[in-house]
């Protein structure tokens, strides 16, 4: 009961990059997220009714997106594909978001909050398709507990002769 009451506690609003500053230091990647399209924030509700600051205990930041991307051609099934680069660029700032930043409080994690983040902010868009690369995604499924599809790269033709290479010389994998 204590982590649901907790969860239920917190309500999410629209945020700025203050919410997103409070945070970053939480986060792994050190750099700022690029050009910004919204961020959300995670905070306590107000028991009194008034807007006082509380404190921000999640954030998500929603960028541009950026036009190479390998596996858009595989989850939209080469949709953004042939187009020269301007008609791409323009078609992909009207369709797709990326998830740049999701930062939750140390103290709070492991409640579902970051998933809660995801579900509840994706259709605030109004995109019809929502990136993300995230190297967490690999240790922690919450992209698809919040309702993603994660679609995995295959390895590069260069990549696998490095690897066989490394592997007759002795060299394997995890070493």
């Amino acid at each position: 009961v204590g982590s649901e009451m907790c969860i239920r506690d917190r309500q999410i609003v629209p945020g700025t990059l203050d919410d997103y500053k409070g945070l970053a230091h939480y986060h792994y990647r050190d750099s700022r997220p690029g050009p910004v399209a919204a961020i959300f924030a995670l905070k306590p509700r107000s028991k009194s009714g008034l807007r006082l600051q509380l404190p921000t205990v999640g954030v998500i930041v929603y960028s541009m997106p950026v036009p190479e991307v390998e596996l858009r051609d595989t989850a939209t099934g080469g949709f953004f594909a042939g187009f020269d680069r301007s008609t791409k660029c323009s078609l992909l700032n009207k369709h797709v978001r990326c998830i740049t930043r999701l930062i939750v409080d140390p103290r709070l994690r492991g409640l579902g909050l970051a998933s809660r983040l995801i579900r509840e902010t994706m259709p605030r868009l109004e995109v019809p398709i929502i990136e993300a690369m995230a190297v967490m995604g690999l240790v922690n499924p919450f992209l698809e507990r919040a309702g993603m599809t994660a679609y995995r790269a295959e390895v590069p033709i260069r990549s696998v002769r490095l690897i066989e290479a490394f592997s007759s010389v002795g060299i394997e994998d995890g070493c």
